[in-house]
């Protein structure tokens, strides 16, 4: 399985990625160096919304289509849930 997860940064901003352990991921970005560079500053991360799928090409077009959302769009996908 697939994973594709929205993040919320310490700072509010939004973090979008892709894993096949989601657990495993989020204990990266928060506490070791294989955490994205991005996540690495901005401690101390929430997840707040996952997808599941079984296809990674399904997975990856859909964290590239949450990439190109807007806030307010990331925000109200969150909060559907």
């Amino acid at each position: 399985m697939y994973f594709v997860y929205i993040l919320e940064c310490a700072d509010t901003t939004l973090y979008t990625g892709i894993t096949t352990d989601v657990n495993r991921r989020i204990e990266e970005h928060n506490e070791s160096k294989r955490g994205a560079k991005y996540t690495k500053a901005r401690r101390p991360l929430i997840l707040r919304h996952v997808e599941k799928f079984r296809i990674v090409n399904k997975a990856l077009k859909r964290e590239a289509a949450i990439k190109k959302l807007t806030r307010r769009e990331k925000l109200k996908l969150i909060l559907q849930k």
